[in-house]
């Protein structure tokens, strides 16, 4: 018999070109040593070229999915990514009550950054479901915005919606990939704690590979799930990233992916 491996939950959105979503999530899982589990809360009509459409797998069907897993597998750590809807956030908020494990929300708002908007509901709403049930959350700068009302495009503004979202009673890391600058700064700031940037260098042409942000949020949540303290696993969540940008991958005719 093989020696049992620590399992992870991933709730995100299929990619069928496996460049984002719950394919390279499975992927950065496995690298980090943990065994991927978990349900699709969103399908696309997606290729390397952009995101077409978004659909719902059906609200009442992901949460007895949801359900069913969590009361049968003790995950170790988790991760959200792209939810479809409302109705798919308020399915997926009662059964993560089942597990006490670190959980990380990767908010997937937009297309490309700040473009066509991918999920359909309330993102304040969405929030507040989430909030009693996760650790972390990851938004970019478009996320950030519309989770606090303001707009967030430098690092002075960037250290202000991280401290407030942490206000909120829940950790928060916004990424700052599409700042202009040699530099990456991304912002952390944990409830009742100052914010801290964490800074590395830019690696060209970063911003042009898909699945960076999914990848971010993954690793993150692995090495909580690991027993990493907070700061320290979003040092080591970015250093991954780094090392995944180095070597990305051309799977179609758009732009290459992480894994």
């Amino acid at each position: 018999m093989q020696p049992s491996t620590a399992s992870f939950l991933i709730v995100s959105g299929l990619d069928p070109s496996g460049g984002a979503g719950f394919l390279v999530d499975a992927r950065v899982a496995e690298k980090n040593g943990l065994r991927p589990v978990g349900v699709v809360s969103a399908l696309t009509e997606q290729t390397t070229l952009g995101v077409r459409a978004v659909h719902s797998p059906g609200a009442e069907l992901l949460a007895a999915q949801l359900g069913a897993l969590l009361s049968d597998v003790q995950v170790s750590g988790g991760k959200i990514g792209l939810v479809a809807d409302e109705q798919c956030v308020a399915a997926i908020a009662d059964p993560l009550a089942l597990t006490g494990a670190p959980i990380v929300w990767d908010p997937i708002l937009f297309a490309g950054g700040g473009g066509t908007p991918l999920y359909h509901g309330d993102v304040g709403r969405a929030f507040e479901m989430l909030a009693p049930h996760i650790a972390l959350v990851t938004p970019n700068l478009a996320e950030a915005e519309a989770l606090v009302g303001f707009v967030v495009d430098s690092v002075k503004a960037m250290r202000h919606a991280a401290s407030t979202i942490a206000e909120r009673g829940v950790a928060c890391l916004v990424t700052g990939g599409h700042l202009a600058g040699d530099r990456l700064v991304d912002v952390l700031c944990a409830p009742g704690g100052a914010p801290v940037e964490l800074a590395a260098e830019r690696l060209p042409d970063g911003e042009n590979v898909h699945g960076t942000g999914c990848a971010l949020s993954t690793a993150i949540a692995c090495r909580l799930a690991r027993g990493d303290a907070l700061e320290d696993a979003c040092r080591a969540g970015g250093a991954f990233v780094r090392a995944c940008l180095a070597h990305p991958v051309r799977a179609g005719r758009g732009v290459p992916s992480i894994l």
